[in-house]
């Protein structure tokens, strides 16, 4: 007799504690930019927040539409885990030459901001990959042998 499982419920993207995480990292990242525009700090520091900014609402966007699954022919998880990594390194490295002595307060905030960003990227690569690991999907798929006889 063959029991019927039941179907796994949907959660959606935004509900998800990877979603959170993306959420707080783009809230970071929009406070670290706002603070940087304010003090009027180096361009590169304005820029690069700037282009996170950009790249996290992307994958926000992606993944509330479920882009990811009908786009198939990338590999959504890999992009989004070494999106994190480059953004964790260049975040990193603008928010300690903000907060290095003889600055303004404002770049001091960004920085800091900045900083917990960068932590928010760390956890957010670690939550895709640990994701990654325990529920592959695609030909990565491990199955039992008797299931392909």
């Amino acid at each position: 007799m063959q029991t019927l499982k039941p179907k796994p419920k949907h959660r959606p993207f935004c509900f998800s504690v990877k979603g959170h995480v993306k959420m707080l990292r783009l809230a970071l990242t929009v406070t670290s930019m706002t603070f940087f525009i304010i003090a009027q700090a180096p361009e590169p520091y304005i820029v690069i927040t700037g282009f996170e900014v950009t790249i996290i609402l992307f994958f926000i966007i992606l993944y509330m539409l479920r882009l990811d699954r009908l786009i198939d022919c990338l590999f959504w998880p890999l992009l989004d885990i070494i999106n994190s990594l480059v953004t964790a390194v260049f975040l990193i490295i603008i928010s300690v030459l903000a907060v290095m002595p003889e600055t303004t307060t404002f770049t001091v905030l960004g920085g800091v901001f900045g900083l917990l960003a960068a932590v928010c990227c760390m956890a957010d690569g670690a939550l895709i990959y640990r994701k990654l690991l325990f529920n592959p999907s695609g030909p990565y798929q491990k199955s039992a042998i008797h299931d392909k006889i």
